[in-house]
């Protein structure tokens, strides 16, 4: 992208914030931004979801509101910039540089802030739950109301107990340990990420906001469990059986819920029917062969996500351009099954 046609884009960027004629909402989502220098730079609202900002200065720049989930932020330096309410869910800002940043309200949760400096940041009212903050110094911070996860030795003993045996269950090969039964189970805002529960039994259980990135639920019955605004990206649920489920606001970007395949040959696809993906995020998503009859996914945003061979019966799906860049199996375009 040229120089010309980037000053273009806020040109009509800053119109759009303004509300003036010809005006329009930068989308400069998935682009190449390395070291690039925007301080000061008007970027309210404006959509860099996925792109690669490695190093760029953005020091006093406006970022509120803008979009910046999974954007790559390594040694970017944002000193001074203004990312109130900004989404940064699993965003990269290791060794990034956050003196005095306002990111009041900012969604930091998954985000990667290892090794980040952030004195005197604000980060009053922010979500953190699940973020990365290793060798991040938070002494001179603002953290008044942020929302952090619960890490397991929080839980009851009898819940670690069943997570632990679970997964000394998987490792043996059913020789040690034993499967968990987490029915019911309330796991809120609790620190899962990496953990396995393939095969575990947590019918109805409350994960509302959990960290759940990487986790692995390979043939896990969750069924009428309720997700809302979990964070699973590129988490395993091959398999998995989310009948009736609440996935409403979850993040399930890069997700694998493919069909599993059993040493027998056998394979068992993941069930959604009946389950609220209403504004999720599944974005690279796979769904291949997935049951979706019933399924709600108003709002989701479903770009790049694989429906090839899924089940689309009574599914409530976004308008037609919401999914476009999809892959859709022939089938499903044809009969076109689904509610819209």
């Amino acid at each position: 992208m040229t120089n010309h046609s980037l000053s273009e884009i806020f040109d009509r960027h800053t119109l759009w914030v303004e509300g003036r004629d010809g005006g329009r909402q930068a989308d400069l989502a998935h682009h190449d931004l390395r070291r690039i220098r925007l301080t000061g730079a008007n970027l309210r609202g404006c959509r860099l979801a996925g792109s690669n900002l490695a190093g760029a200065d953005l020091s006093g720049a406006d970022l509120a509101q803008a979009d910046l989930r999974g954007a790559i932020l390594h040694r970017a330096v944002l000193e001074g910039a203004n990312l109130t309410a900004a989404v940064l869910r699993n965003a990269d800002l290791s060794d990034a540089r956050l003196v005095d940043a306002n990111l009041s309200g900012a969604r930091l949760n998954g985000a990667n802030l290892s090794n980040a400096t952030v004195r005197g940041a604000s980060f009053r009212g922010a979500d953190m739950i699940g973020a990365a903050l290793c060798a991040c110094d938070l002494a001179s911070a603002d953290l008044t109301d942020v929302r952090i996860s619960k890490s397991l030795d929080t839980l009851a003993l009898e819940l670690q107990h069943a997570i632990f045996e679970h997964e000394r269950w998987i490792e043996s090969g059913g020789r040690r340990g034993a499967r968990a039964d987490l029915d019911g189970a309330e796991l809120s805002r609790v620190d899962l990420r990496g953990v396995n529960l393939s095969g575990a039994s947590l019918r109805g259980a409350v994960l509302r906001e959990s960290a759940l990135s990487r986790i692995r639920l390979v043939m896990a019955d969750l069924s009428g469990a309720c997700l809302e605004d979990a964070n699973l990206y590129s988490a395993d649920l091959s398999g998995a059986n989310l009948g009736y489920a609440c996935l409403r606001g979850a993040d399930l970007t890069g997700c694998r819920m493919a069909p599993a395949y059993l040493p027998t040959g056998r394979s068992q696809v993941t069930d959604l029917t009946g389950a609220d993906l209403g504004l999720a995020r599944l974005c690279g998503t796979s769904l291949i062969s997935a049951n979706l009859v019933g399924a709600n996914f108003d709002e989701a945003d479903l770009d790049e996500a694989d429906l090839t061979g899924a089940r689309m019966m009574r599914t409530r799906m976004p308008p037609p351009k919401a999914v476009l860049n999809g892959v859709l199996s022939g089938a499903f375009r044809a009969a076109a099954p689904a509610v819209w």
